[in-house]
């Protein structure tokens, strides 16, 4: 008999071959920043991609503090949480929260676009995002990508 057989291959955590790479997110717009690094870290770009396994490459985010939003949204974009308090909801500024901690816009841009389960927080334990160029993975040899040709 002459048949071709493909097989469906399922992968799973200890049999991806997972990279580290670096981001330089200075004067990226935040959204698209955020969409790509997501897509990234699920593995989205790799032909093995596995959507119930942790599949992706980790990500170290370089110059976080010096990403941009489009339009009026530095002044009129809300981020809203809750104390745990009867009537503890607190509404911030995106100015406010960039001036108190930067990187806590990209963190909370990507792991929105991440799965809300527990596959999601297991992705995000991937993402690693510094305010400057220095990074302590230097032993990781990661390699540097630009976020354009990644579509």
């Amino acid at each position: 008999m002459n048949t071709l057989s493909y097989k469906t291959r399922s992968i799973n955590k200890e049999g991806s071959d997972k990279e580290w790479i670096i981001v330089n997110a200075e004067d990226a717009i935040v959204g698209r920043l955020a969409t790509r690094v997501a897509m990234i870290l699920r593995g989205k770009h790799k032909p093995t991609y596995t959507p119930h396994s942790d599949c992706g490459d980790n990500v170290i985010i370089i110059n976080a503090e010096k990403v941009r939003f489009t339009g009026k949204k530095m002044t009129d974009k809300e981020y809203i949480h809750h104390t745990g308090y009867p009537g503890g909801q607190r509404i911030e500024l995106a100015k406010a929260v960039m001036k108190k901690n930067q990187l806590t816009i990209v963190e909370h841009a990507v792991r929105g676009m991440l799965p809300k389960n527990r596959l999601g927080h297991e992705l995000f334990r991937n993402l690693h995002v510094y305010a400057g160029t220095e990074h302590p993975h230097q032993a990781q040899q990661p390699k540097e990508i630009n976020l354009n040709s990644i579509r």
